[in-house]
């Protein structure tokens, strides 16, 4: 595999306990993988701005999580950010996301698959993501099925993750590099190396995420 344009840090060479726990759990439950992590561990500051704000925003909240699974994922098919597109959240499989809702994400709003809840939330991740200009309609279908928190909490949440996944993409990181050995959150067909580099490889790997980047033009 390729080597990242900022190397890793290596968690072994890493004292504080509490970046070391961190680190497990990213381990043991992914989004995130630790790849992205050790990245951001040259900088302390930064690995815990993320840790704290993906714990508090992402994980926890006041807004639903499968929503904000789904915009997160949104976000991925719409940038092209394969590291983080190739994650799926533990919390929002057992709050009943299955890997049928993540396939036409990009199709959402003519898609059978999501309620008008999830159509609203995705269509403010479509706005942010692709600077859209808004106008009271859009605020009134949004304010129909969501509060002014939650608005607030998946607006910045999808803001956050829009930056971090374009920044990750330019960083050329994979899976299985830092503390392999688990799938967790890989989605299926990527749940080790092996698999992953074979998934890649499939003549209709980059064929269909070709067609998901002309979905999302």
């Amino acid at each position: 595999m390729s080597k990242p344009r900022i190397s890793y840090v290596d968690p072994a060479t890493i004292k504080d306990q509490a970046m070391l726990a961190e680190f497990d759990r990213c381990r043991r439950e992914g989004t995130p993988r630790p790849e992205s992590q050790a990245i951001r561990a040259h900088v302390p500051a930064v690995f815990w701005s993320f840790a704290n704000s993906w714990r508090d925003v992402f994980k926890n909240g006041v807004a639903d999580h499968g929503i904000k699974e789904l915009c997160r994922i949104y976000v991925s098919r719409s940038v092209l950010c394969e590291f983080c597109g190739n994650q799926r959240s533990i919390k929002a499989r057992t709050r009943g996301v299955v890997e049928e809702d993540y396939k036409d994400l990009m199709n959402f709003e003519k898609s059978t698959r999501y309620d008008d809840r999830q159509k609203a939330a995705l269509a403010y991740a479509e706005a942010i993501t692709w600077d859209l200009d808004t106008d009271d309609a859009f605020w009134a279908r949004l304010k129909q099925h969501f509060s002014e928190p939650e608005l607030v909490e998946i607006g910045y949440f999808v803001a956050l993750t829009m930056g971090q996944q374009r920044w990750l993409r330019t960083l050329g990181i994979e899976h299985h590099q830092i503390l392999a050995g688990t799938d967790a959150s890989m989605a299926p067909g990527f749940e080790t190396s092996d698999a992953l580099t074979r998934s890649k490889q499939a003549p209709d790997y980059w064929a269909k995420r070709s067609a998901k980047s002309q979905a999302a033009e």
